[in-house]
């Protein structure tokens, strides 16, 4: 959900006298700190995968089944971590803050699947009532 203009403009001046008081510590938090967060979660699903890989192997070696289906899980669920991670983490010259670009823009409106099918449905239905 987008800040209201008077949020925006509340949140500007917080951030003035953030930078007023300690630059040093308003630095600090500027967008690094989730840049190296996403950072370290992707390392840790990465290494996670490669624990999923020796768990697989390990199961097929020792004939068990279910140490290869904890590796696969172990694997997927790392795979996918490392992909949301990838994709949510800001770039270099990115600022992740309130007032970015993508933050003015107005958010598509995400609606169910099936809100889909039935504006589909109703679609249909008016097309072939009016043949």
């Amino acid at each position: 959900m987008p800040l209201s203009e008077h949020e925006q403009r509340m949140l500007e001046q917080m951030e003035r006298a953030l930078y007023a008081e300690d630059p040093k510590f308003a630095t600090a938090l500027e967008g690094s700190g989730l840049r190296t967060y996403t950072r370290r979660r992707v390392y840790q699903a990465v290494a996670g995968f490669l624990v999923g890989i020796a768990l697989l192997m390990a199961g097929m070696v020792a004939k068990q089944v279910w140490l290869s289906v904890v590796g696969f899980l172990v694997m997927l669920g790392c795979a996918v971590l490392a992909v949301t991670g990838w994709r949510k983490a800001p770039k270099p010259g990115e600022q992740p803050s309130a007032g970015g670009p993508q933050a003015r823009r107005q958010p598509r409106q995400k609606r169910s699947m099936m809100d889909r099918i039935e504006q589909r449905w109703q679609r249909r239905r008016d097309e072939q009532g009016g043949q």
